[in-house]
């Protein structure tokens, strides 16, 4: 009787394979190989593996050679085999790489494997290995805006800039509105969840009213402060710097993010910063409400605590958010912004350039970009 050699694995090894075992972001192929070397490295036998893991004795064996062999390199990537690989004339990749990016397919948007098989008289799957090995996916699509603001590298850099080095001593909040959060009732009672079966939500619902809710998020320390206003005029804006000069302490300057809206600019506005020295604004680029940090917690916000929610009223509405906000506080983090300005302005040139649009101008205060 033939008895296979015994495995024996470095912790490393072993470290490495429990995680594919595992199966997280991992193909069920490479899932099976690293079970097979670690129930060979307990001692069992390759009948015993294969009994206990539904394959044949022969794929153990094969698997527990191939690690004896190579190690961990032997099971992520099958040995060559045998066969020639279809190949494609450069003249047929060529017409479905042009045909996918520069043409659509009547009354459609975008191409399907199949209808640009149709019109290029290919098969589906020739198709479908062009796009993989090009990296083309028709059917997904992103959304992306570029800014107009004539002033948008100036402004950027200051604040990325204090985003990534703040002054000391100071407080940076991230300011912003969600107006308009509705409070919507579901017209009928929420499924809960339950094995093989996703928690159910009806897709209609009633309005309760609406509520505009002011935050800014403390990205030193990932607090936030807000407050609820019945509209947001300039008046309720003033509400809620008062509440922010209130909250720090006196003798810390206050720098403050935030985007162009109207209500930020009046007058009254300019007079009571007059009055408040220590309160610095920032502004970001107009149109890119991504460079201010406060709308990834809006995000948050609206994931976890509103899209799911069914509320009889805006006093419920305002209570769920409220519980939000506290357990966002309990467990608080400071923010961090890794792309530096450099990292931006090569994507935007890279966006501007397939548009078709004349790059930015430059700033003395970027190099490289």
């Amino acid at each position: 009787m033939r008895v296979a050699a015994p495995v024996v694995l470095a912790p490393t090894e072993r470290t490495e394979l429990q995680h594919w075992a595992r199966g997280h972001a991992v193909p069920y192929r490479q899932v099976l190989r690293a079970r097979i070397v670690l129930a060979a490295a307990q001692g069992r036998s390759n009948d015993q593996i294969a009994q206990a893991l539904r394959t044949r004795p022969n794929t153990v064996g094969l698997w527990r050679r191939r690690f004896a062999l190579l190690r961990l390199e032997g099971l992520r990537q099958d040995a060559p085999r045998t066969g020639r690989r279809p190949c494609l004339s450069p003249a047929v990749v060529q017409r479905i790489l042009r045909t996918t990016t520069s043409e659509k397919p009547r009354g459609d948007t975008h191409w399907s494997t199949r209808s640009l098989a149709r019109r290029l008289g290919v098969s589906h799957m020739t198709v479908q290995r062009v796009w993989t090995e090009h990296g083309l996916q028709p059917h997904r699509t992103r959304s992306f805006k570029l800014s107009r603001d004539p002033r948008f590298v100036e402004k950027l850099i200051d604040v990325v800039g204090l985003y990534m080095n703040p002054p000391e001593r100071a407080v940076i909040f991230s300011v912003d509105e969600k107006p308009q959060v509705q409070a919507l009732e579901r017209t009928q009672a929420v499924l809960p969840m339950a094995e093989q079966w996703p928690e159910g939500r009806p897709h209609d619902y009633r309005r309760h009213g609406t509520v505009d809710l002011y935050a800014a998020l403390s990205i030193l320390d990932g607090r936030v402060t807000h407050a609820f206003y019945p509209r947001h005029r300039h008046q309720e804006f003033l509400a809620f710097l008062r509440v922010l000069d209130r909250q720090v302490p006196t003798d810390l300057p206050v720098e403050v993010v935030l985007d162009n809206l109207s209500a930020h600019k009046t007058d009254e506005v300019e007079r009571w910063l007059r009055r408040h020295r220590r309160f610095h604004f920032h502004f970001v680029p107009t149109g890119s409400s991504w460079v201010n940090m406060v709308e990834g917690w809006f995000s948050q916000l609206e994931e976890k605590a509103i899209y799911r929610g069914s509320f009889t009223s805006v006093p419920a509405l305002k209570a769920a958010i409220e519980e939000f906000v506290t357990a966002s506080n309990g467990h608080a983090e400071p923010w961090v912004w890794t792309k530096d300005v450099n990292t931006i302005l090569r994507k935007v040139a890279r966006i501007r350039q397939r548009m078709g649009l004349p790059p930015l101008i430059s700033h003395p205060s970027v190099t490289g970009h």
